[in-house]
């Protein structure tokens, strides 16, 4: 049960007289997956900044993953709370992968946060169309009729995947149901009344490191992981391109236009490899640390 899960609070204490400065690191792990994930950059922090506090998410993982996107957002930022606004520390070091970056953008929209880094791995940020031939029991076409599903109040209601589901051949559905990305976008017909908000909690992050590469194959367009989305046409339109970018909808003009920005495109990894590769480590995650 997600309730009981809780946040694994690993706070690594080797060396603690050595960890005065260091920034304490957050994981959140993707789609039917779990903590275990990062255990490999996990490592590799220890190895180089021994004493880091470290916390990596131990919440809905696994089947659980795929419930309603604001319910997790809303029961991790409740756990990470102490973390992410104490103002006495260093501040916090946020890393998700996958669909754990789009509960990231939750977590950085909904909590006054303290992040002065927020890094994502390979996640749909902009939303997903299509990958989902990646899972053998799903046939390729259904992208094309699965908005009859998702953009429904049972769709938003019971699938994550519904939540940053991207349909450009439906952008009407899209605007009047999707209960969570068209929220945190400021892209919904009616302005939701939390969008400023949303805006002043976001543009509180110092730094966003943005990673993917074109060797994903799951995320779709890969583009996503650098807010570019398709267009009627599926034709990817970069993120400095998008309304909401022009019109800084929700603050990542504002970021952009103060540098604040960094864009990796890593090619010859596959979407399962990103949080197993040091080489990503070291470029992507060591500097900000």
């Amino acid at each position: 049960m997600p309730g009981k899960g809780l946040v694994l609070l690993m706070y690594l204490l080797l060396h603690l007289g050595s960890a005065s400065g260091y920034k304490h690191v957050v994981f959140v792990h993707g789609l039917l997956a779990g903590p275990s994930e990062f255990d490999y950059f996990i490592q590799l922090i220890q190895e180089y900044h021994p004493g880091t506090p470290v916390t990596n998410v131990d919440f809905f993982t696994d089947g659980w993953s795929l419930i309603n996107i604001w319910k997790q957002v809303e029961d991790i930022a409740a756990e990470l709370k102490p973390v992410l606004t104490n103002e006495t520390a260093e501040g916090t070091v946020l890393i998700c992968f996958s669909q754990g970056g789009v509960i990231c953008r939750g977590l950085l929209a909904i909590v006054p946060h303290n992040v002065v880094t927020f890094i994502s791995l390979s996640a749909p940020l902009a939303g997903q169309y299509g990958g989902i031939n990646s899972f053998p029991m799903i046939p390729k076409c259904f992208k094309n009729v699965l908005y009859m599903l998702f953009y429904t109040n049972i769709g938003q209601k019971c699938f994550s995947l519904a939540n940053y589901w991207n349909d450009p051949h439906h952008r009407n559905l899209y605007r009047k149901h999707s209960s969570f990305l068209a929220v945190i976008n400021n892209e919904t017909k009616q302005i939701d009344p939390r969008s400023q908000e949303f805006k002043d909690n976001f543009l509180r992050v110092q730094n966003i490191v943005l990673v993917g590469g074109p060797d994903d194959g799951l995320i779709s367009p890969w583009q996503s992981s650098h807010f570019a989305t398709y267009d009627d046409e599926e034709t990817v339109v970069p993120m400095n391109e998008q309304e909401w970018f022009t019109n800084d909808a929700f603050g990542l003009r504002t970021l952009s236009l103060s540098n604040k920005i960094y864009t990796h495109i890593i090619p010859g990894i596959r979407h399962q490899e990103w949080h197993t590769k040091q080489t990503v480590f070291e470029t992507c995650i060591k500097p900000w640390l």
